[in-house]
């Protein structure tokens, strides 16, 4: 009988589905998507092979799985950098800042690569999370042009142009060079949507 991870059965499948996440993350930045197996990943975990199929059919199924708990972990913790901070501007650059310290624990978007070793069914859902991530920007956006905070434009353009530049933008690790790179990065994003770094920086102030 296979070795319980945890004080319960709930415990341990909730454990083995962390292995699983976290070998399949390690796999992908070493050797890439297509290149890897159930067998790898089981490897990776430290679990049976027969203990994969408990939890996911195939490849593709824990792929999802593994998208879909960064995504809900990622938004829960960004919602929380914006609750009670209520003036848009203010909120711009709270995502702002959230996205670049949050893009160290998450991996959220599929890599270009991704798209061409996936079925259409599983891209299509993998899109499915990309728009739950672009949905607070959406709505910080939405309140800014409602307020007059921000100028009016399309927000199916901007919204998927913004998180680009943030998810490919590399920031130091530690130290000044990060903190001169987050400032850049926010005064760049609020130019970007029409609004004056400085009055951005007023608001930070007093939010």
């Amino acid at each position: 009988m296979p070795k319980i991870i945890g004080a319960s059965l709930a415990e341990h499948r909730q454990q083995v589905r962390i292995r699983l996440f976290t070998a399949l993350s390690t796999l992908m930045e070493r050797e890439g998507f297509d290149a890897i197996t159930l067998a790898d990943i089981a490897a990776e975990a430290g679990v049976g092979r027969t203990a994969v199929y408990n939890h996911f059919p195939d490849k593709e199924s824990l792929l999802l799985g593994f998208i879909e708990n960064e995504t809900s972990s990622y938004i829960a913790e960004l919602e929380l950098s914006l609750a009670g901070v209520e003036d848009p501007v203010a909120q711009l650059q709270t995502y702002v800042q959230q996205q670049i310290r949050l893009k160290r624990e998450y991996h959220l978007a599929p890599g270009p690569d991704l798209r061409t070793v996936v079925s259409r069914q599983t891209m299509m859902k993998l899109r499915d999370h990309i728009v739950e991530i672009e949905a607070p920007l959406r709505r910080i956006l939405t309140l800014g042009i409602a307020t007059g905070r921000f100028p009016r434009q399309d927000l199916d353009a901007v919204v998927p142009l913004v998180n680009s530049c943030l998810a490919g933008r590399h920031v130091p690790e530690e130290g000044p060079a990060r903190t001169r790179a987050i400032e850049e990065t926010v005064a760049f994003v609020m130019r970007a949507v029409g609004v004056d770094p400085l009055i951005a920086q007023q608001a930070a102030r007093t939010a």
